[in-house]
């Protein structure tokens, strides 16, 4: 079983970015999803979630309105689409699986990580 993150890069502020999440070797359309991201030094934060059909989401505060969570379970691919980055937002990114059907902003509900890709905001 992995989740595979991509799409990371460098970016300008101000700019956009969409990354991408698949997942092989099973299925997760029964499972909610979440994008967490680290930055050196400090623990990984919770980015977004959604529950396993993406109709219901959640954001944290600093990324409300500017970031985007979806997911096409026909693809088994998770997304978020980023806007109006700021240099705030340089981190490694991480997708993750949860346990249950329902999304969360607390990492030891997932059980399922994706190895991190690296988004750098210039200013």
């Amino acid at each position: 079983v992995q989740l595979q993150a991509c799409g990371g890069g460098l970016v300008q502020a101000g700019g956009s970015l969409r990354l991408s999440c698949v997942a092989s070797g099973r299925t997760f359309s029964n499972n909610g999803m979440g994008w967490f991201r680290r930055t050196p030094g400090k623990e990984r934060d919770f980015v977004a979630s959604a529950n396993w059909n993406g109709g219901a989401t959640f954001y944290a505060d600093s990324v409300q309105d500017r970031f985007t969570i979806s997911r096409d379970n026909a693809k088994n691919t998770m997304y978020l689409q980023m806007s109006n980055l700021t240099p705030e937002d340089t981190a490694v990114y991480y997708c993750a699986a949860a346990r249950f059907a329902w999304g969360s902003s607390t990492t030891s509900d997932y059980v399922y990580w994706g190895q991190g890709t690296q988004v750098t905001v210039s200013s």
